[in-house]
């Protein structure tokens, strides 16, 4: 059975043994299969990529409803990249879920998957998340009742669905932000020759909307402006490479506004750049009735590849922009590539093939921040923990997964959360309490939530140097009750703080605390780490029973956050 395999099978299983006996099912899960006909496909025989967004839409909004109770709607849909083609004779399998339940938004977690019915084999396609909104009723605006997870897997969507809320609510302003920073140092556009020009593959399409293209709400479906837009940009590619492209992914979009049965939809679509095997397209959906003036409903990028009989991408001409506009478009394609490149090493790949240090710059910033504050949900999300040792209510927990060894310790303050999240936030303070801390400096603030931080330690060894590490810090406050305030630790990478002959280059895969408010005035901290050859040697006597060193550190920090907590109490809350 291939990796792809073991997914599908995996993210399939949506029943549940649950621990007295009963089996369990999401109560918001919706499930589509259909078999792809040739009039569901393209001239080569594959599923067209707009049908299967037409019934990924329509799956997870029924799903979004059923959680609802009343008619949802698309507002937006997160990066999608399509790891396979589809052929005719396959059933595509399409399961929805609610992850997480917001004021009146929610996310759907969208699986999709290929079934070969003569094999019985299955795969992964695509996994997705859309945000639905809840329209209102007659008495008003909708307040959504809460996900309850009840498995694993569905406590870790849950708790990281808010980080990715997180994401999509700054998402615009920091792509906006750094194209204009990326692009101002492109320069001029580099000329090619035989350079297609860009004019060439721009295409106009106009759309009726008609009572089949809406959904009961008379509201024209997300998906089919999804099919529409896909198709204009398929012939735009198609013009650039005079070959038939494949659509490889769609960046995070937003739906700007509704259309509504009787609206006319202008699609546009243009080839922004060509690299060496992959193309940008960008499309645009503005809707009209009468002599209105054209509404914005959509905009999208999309990445295109051509195949060839090996299915191995081939070598694209290169685009020749228009001026002004297109030399823009060109530039800022540039820029999102690097950017949906980022996040992909960084977010997509598995831990054994991403480095544990990541060079840090503003473009992956959002994404780094993203990656750590999951990995620590991740971790806390684990229900397999083993009690290696307690002392005086101090636990020291391991979990040893994939020759990866993670440790935990857990304790309770008598500090009210927030208190204890805000010290705790402040890694300069750490040596007040933490043996391992030797050094702390801020070496850049790079938001609100996020700081670059030098951190030295101490030799463990006679004779031995002592080991640095470039941390970035990434805090959280809840979302709602039922999180908890995190801080979460990795390591990256900094031009301007090199390894130097004092200190051994140390790394940090993930690390961090989760803080619990069980009360006005009981806090539960847990700290995780889990484990590189760096860290182990301050830990292998603890997690061996030989010492109780953690105990020592944590009755410490115990003892740093009862001293310290008044000292907040006089600070304004705007500080706070």
């Amino acid at each position: 059975m291939t990796s792809d395999e073991k997914a599908a099978d995996t993210m399939l299983g949506s029943l549940c043994i649950q621990e007295n006996g009963e089996v369990y099912r999401n109560p918001t899960e919706v499930q589509m299969s259909q078999i792809v006909m040739p009039c569901h496909a393209n001239h080569c025989g594959e599923l067209s990529v707009g049908q299967l967004l037409k019934w990924m839409d329509s799956t997870a909004c029924l799903s979004a409803e059923r959680h609802a109770g009343c008619s949802c709607i698309t507002a937006s849909v997160d990066d999608i990249h399509f790891e396979h083609t589809i052929e005719v004779g396959k059933v595509v399998n399409i399961i929805a879920k609610v992850n997480r339940a917001f004021t009146s938004s929610m996310e759907v977690g969208i699986l999709v998957t290929c079934e070969d019915l003569y094999t019985d084999r299955q795969w992964k396609v695509c996994h997705a998340f859309a945000t639905f909104v809840a329209r209102r009723t007659e008495a008003g605006k909708v307040q959504l009742k809460q996900v309850i997870p009840h498995t694993q897997m569905e406590q870790m969507e849950y708790s990281l669905a808010a980080e990715r809320r997180r994401m999509r609510l700054i998402h615009a302003e920091i792509i906006t932000d750094l194209l204009s920073s990326s692009t101002a140092q492109l320069g001029e556009c580099q000329e090619y020759q035989d350079a297609v020009p860009a004019e060439r593959t721009r295409v106009e399409s106009v759309e009726l909307v008609l009572p089949p293209h809406a959904n009961h709400q008379v509201s024209t479906f997300g998906g089919q402006i999804m099919a529409w837009m896909e198709n204009v940009a398929t012939i735009a590619a198609s013009r650039l490479c005079n070959a038939h492209p494949t659509l490889r992914s769609i960046d995070m979009f937003h739906f700007r506004g509704p259309s509504h049965i009787g609206d006319r939809l202008v699609l546009k679509a243009i080839v922004n750049n060509a690299f060496k095997h992959s193309m940008e397209v960008g499309v645009c959906a503005e809707a009209y009735q009468g002599g209105e003036p054209l509404r914005h409903i959509n905009s999208a990028f999309m990445t295109f590849e051509v195949l060839d009989s090996d299915r191995k991408p081939c070598t694209l001409p290169r685009i020749r922009p228009e001026p002004v506009d297109g030399k823009r478009r060109y530039q800022e394609a540039i820029a999102r590539r690097k950017i949906r490149l980022d996040r992909k090493y960084i977010i997509s790949c598995k831990k054994t093939e991403v480095s544990l240090s990541v060079p840090w710059d503003p473009s992956n910033q959002m994404y780094l921040s993203y990656n750590s504050v999951s990995a620590l949900k991740l971790m806390d999300t684990r229900n397999n923990w083993v009690l290696t040792t307690e002392k005086n209510k101090v636990r020291l927990y391991t979990l040893e997964e994939n020759h990866m060894l993670c440790f935990k310790v857990e304790m309770y303050v008598s500090v009210p959360a927030e208190q204890t999240f805000i010290l705790l936030s402040d890694l300069t303070r750490r040596k007040e309490w933490d043996p391992h801390y030797e050094e702390c400096e801020v070496i850049k603030q790079a938001d609100e939530d996020d700081t670059l931080y030098r951190v030295a330690t101490p030799c463990v060894s006679r004779g031995g140097k002592g080991k640095d590490f470039i941390l970035l810090a990434s805090r959280r406050k809840p979302c709602d009750s039922s999180d908890p305030y995190l801080i979460a630790l990795r390591s990256v990478t900094l031009p301007t703080h090199p390894p130097t002959e004092d200190y051994t280059r140390g790394e940090v895969v993930c690390a961090g605390f989760t803080i619990w408010e069980e009360s006005s005035f009981v806090t539960k901290i847990t700290y995780y780490n889990q484990a590189t050859p760096g860290v182990l040697p301050y830990i292998s006597t603890d997690i061996a029973g030989l010492s109780s060193s953690f105990y020592s550190a944590f009755s410490a920090c115990s003892q740093f956050l009862e001293n310290n907590k008044d000292s907040l109490a006089a600070l304004p809350p705007s500080t706070l």
